[in-house]
């Protein structure tokens, strides 16, 4: 166990190595280690808190097919998870290292891990065989002669797998354990005495390899020795040991080298057979070699990836009676080719990206490797195609990270497919892509906008409660939750519900009562649109509806319904004027304009103004007509589709002098009642001739002057629309009527109408557009009606 300052002093020396190492950690560990065995405190030395593991989806992945190793998320420790024979995983090779990575969220890291397994002495040297079969001239085989054997091999590494050799104690050979040029250690078997065949044909000698492991382990080869006679000439190569160099991949059948060793006996004696002493299976399924011209070839598929070095020990041996041999070794080195494909593999990806991701978010971590050693083994990465919103960058050594390059916008881009590529620097160089969609998650960065700002819309008077009169349409980019619009009419400082309602939904709007031209000619509002993003975002448009008129209103003749009778004195000369009818129409414009005549005109003395409601004579009328009494009856038509009408009758009594005249005056039109000219008439001829005199020069001087003063055309303004008032030197009548106006507008304003403009008969006053008196006593300009005006605010702001 370590004392606190040596444990003290390894942990300072662990974390400064961590820190150098760019946040890897490296753990050893012998091999047959059992299960729990403790590794490391992985979570303390990686900076981590034990308690924030599980929330941070603490998660350990490892390259190989076995998970040797596990980590107990209850207090950090790294521990042997499944048994570990180095020997079965890396071989004979020196450094066997297993690869683990780390990866925590929330925020996202990722730490590289390496474990060393230690080896231990688990493995005993063995020999290829139970016995070696050497044959030994007699007489001829000077002391001195080396023959080599077949040594023994040890699956483990280092001091575990160096051999010592021992033979068991006789008087006749030793053995040399000197290293050749090619620093492997061989085995030689060295005659200190030459044989006599007599005195033994054969020696049994036992054959000892000890390895330098604790605790030692041994094994033992029987040698087999046989005196001969006569072939006393061994075969003798060029030298003993040849090397070659190959590339990987050679093809199969291809010339490895040509061996020659020569015999000085003859005959028999002198013919040489080649073959490999050592029959290990890796050897002969790669390697071949002709057994009467030493000629090796390949047979197998080298890979420089799985060994790099081979060692090929040869025998010559001639066909003597007593088989004489000679030995060498061909080393073959594999070179390397660039005959691996970069391999590229994602360890995470974090999707969908939300598009407000500020540049340097990382969105995956990729690994690249590449078999290959050299610069066949150097690799590059890079993304395709250049221009997107993202970027690799290199962590340390094969690892890289994709961030968000630059500000991204999910109504430009919805998603985006990348092809990240590896690429080694052999040549040719070869390379392995990857394919990458990072799809966009959509935030509510867009507020509802309509399609233009301001709406305007024409609805017809007198429509259908509840009619469906415009659609008003806002768009949002965004998506789901976010784009999904709701519609509403701002009335914070007017209501407006008893008329106009919008469906939430749709964005309808719908006139919730029959519109009134006559009582409402403008209504200003504004309707809003609110997405249901978290804020939500508004939008507004100004809607402007305009009520159209329709002739919906009949001519209405003024006057009472007292009984009341025009009297004319004859004789009349043609032409005389003897009253005036009086017909107003709620309509405006063309609905308005009134028409005048006779229901029958033909066979009637009476004319009647066609704009002007005067009533005249065709012809003269002398005292022979006195004492009748004649009926006008007068049909009064608007100019609207369809044309409305109403009628008047008007009873004219024919006196002549000294006559008592009574009047009877019935006015009928449909309901309404004419206005008499008269009130009472004087029962004297002379009074009512005066008067009818006065009356007839007032009307005509008062027509003619109206006529040179009126304006060809005169212009009324309500809210934005635009009214005619049409006047006498066009039609022959003022006509134009406009009982209300209400303005509902967005902006308060203090701009009215002028009041209804009309003609009476002559003994009636008449009055200014100021107010001034023409003919009768001062009144207020606006008589006859009121501008109202009701006011919206426009509203601004967020929802």
């Amino acid at each position: 166990m370590l004392t606190w300052p040596t444990g003290l002093l390894q942990l300072l020396l662990l974390q400064t190595a961590w820190k150098m190492g760019s946040g890897q950690l490296h753990y050893s560990v012998l091999e047959e280690s059992q299960h729990g065995t403790f590794v490391g405190r992985i979570a303390q030395d990686l900076g981590l808190e034990v308690s924030e593991l599980v929330p941070r989806m603490f998660r350990m992945l490892s390259k190989g097919e076995k998970d040797y190793f596990e980590v107990n998320l209850q207090n950090g420790i790294l521990f042997v998870n499944s048994r570990i024979d180095r020997e079965e995983l890396c071989a004979k090779t020196a450094d066997c290292v297993l690869h683990l990575e780390v990866i925590v969220e929330k925020p996202l890291r990722f730490f590289h891990v390496e474990v060393e397994i230690k080896d231990m002495n688990d493995n005993a040297p063995v020999f290829s065989a139970r016995e070696q079969i050497l044959s030994m001239a007699e007489i001829l085989t000077a002391s001195g002669t080396r023959f080599p054997l077949k040594g023994a091999s040890d699956a483990d590494i280092g001091t575990n797998a160096l051999l010592n050799y021992k033979l068991s104690p006789n008087k006749h050979f030793a053995l040399d354990t000197g290293n050749d040029e090619d620093d492997s250690k061989s085995v030689v078997l060295v005659l200190k005495v030459p044989l006599d065949r007599e005195e033994s044909p054969v020696h049994h000698l036992v054959l000892t390899a000890t390895d330098g492991g604790e605790p030692k382990l041994t094994g033992t080869v029987q040698l087999v020795i046989n005196v001969l006679d006569v072939n006393d000439n061994p075969p003798v190569f060029n030298q003993s040991v040849y090397r070659v160099k190959l590339l990987e991949n050679t093809a199969s059948g291809s010339l490895v080298i040509t061996l020659n060793a020569t015999d000085l006996d003859e005959g028999i004696n002198r013919e040489i057979s080649y073959f490999f002493t050592d029959s290990l299976d890796y050897v002969t399924k790669l390697f071949g070699i002709k057994s009467d011209t030493g000629e090796i070839r390949v047979i197998g598929k080298l890979d420089y990836e799985e060994s790099k070095f081979y060692e090929l020990p040869i025998v010559a041996e001639d066909k003597g009676n007593s088989p004489l041999s000679g030995h060498c070794k061909v080393l073959i080195e594999v070179l390397d080719m660039n005959d691996n494909i970069p391999e590229l593999s994602v360890n995470s990806l974090s999707v969908p990206l939300p598009e407000d991701s500020p540049p340097g978010t990382v969105v995956a971590i990729l690994s690249a490797s590449d078999r290959d050693s050299g610069t066949n083994g150097q690799i590059s990465c890079f993304l395709f195609p250049p221009g997107v919103p993202f970027k690799l960058e290199s962590t340390f050594k094969n690892y890289y990270s994709l961030i968000v390059g630059a500000v991204l916008d999910r109504e430009q881009v919805a998603e985006y497919r990348m092809v990240v590529t590896v690429e080694d620097q052999g040549v040719p160089p070869l390379s392995s892509s990857i394919s990458l969609l990072v799809p966009i998650s959509d935030i509510n960065d867009h507020a509802p906008a309509f399609t233009q700002p301001s709406y305007t819309v024409f609805v017809k008077e007198n429509n259908p409660p509840g009619a469906h009169i415009f659609t008003v349409s806002a768009l949002d980019p965004d998506v789901a939750e976010n784009a999904l619009i709701t519609y509403w009419i701002d009335e914070k400082l007017w209501p407006l519900s008893s008329y106009i309602s919008v469906h939430s939904e749709s964005g309808k709007l719908y006139a919730l009562q029959s519109l009134d031209y006559e009582e409402l000619k403008l209504l200003e509002f504004q309707v809003r649109a609110k997405d249901a993003g978290m804020p939500s975002l508004c939008g507004n448009a100004t809607v402007q509806v305009f009520v159209l008129d329709e002739n919906d209103n009949t001519p209405v003749v003024s006057g009472s319904s007292e009984e009341n009778l025009i009297l004319l004195v004859v004789p009349v000369m043609p032409g005389h004027i003897v009253g005036k009818i009086h017909a107003l129409d709620a309509d405006s414009g063309y609905n308005a304009w009134l028409r005048y005549e006779l229901v029958e005109e033909s066979s009637s003395p009476w004319s009647v103004g066609q704009y002007s409601g005067e009533v005249s004579t065709k012809y003269p009328l002398d005292e022979s007509e006195g004492g009748k009494i004649q009926s006008v009856l007068v049909l009064v038509k608007d100019h609207g589709k369809p044309q409305l009408s109403a009628t008047a009758t008007l009873s004219v009594s024919l006196v002549t002098s000294g006559q008592t005249i009574k009047t009877d005056i019935n006015l009928r039109r449909s309901g309404e009642s004419f206005v008499p000219l008269v009130d009472s008439i004087n029962v004297y001829l002379i009074i009512a001739i005066c008067s009818v005199s006065s009356l007839f020069l007032l009307a005509t001087l008062i027509y003619v002057a109206l006529r040179c003063h009126c304006k060809a055309k005169e212009s009324m303004v309500y809210g934005p629309g635009m009214a005619t008032l049409v006047c006498a030197s066009e039609v022959g009548s003022w006509s134009y009527s406009n009982r209300h106006s209400h303005i509902l507008a967005g902006v308060n304003t203090e701009a009215g109408a002028k009041s209804d403009l009309m003609i009476f008969s002559p003994n009636i006053p008449v009055f200014a557009d100021n107010g001034e008196l023409i003919n009768g006593t001062d009144i207020p300009p606006d008589s006859t009606k009121k501008l109202l005006t009701k006011s919206v605010g426009k509203l601004a702001g967020s929802c």
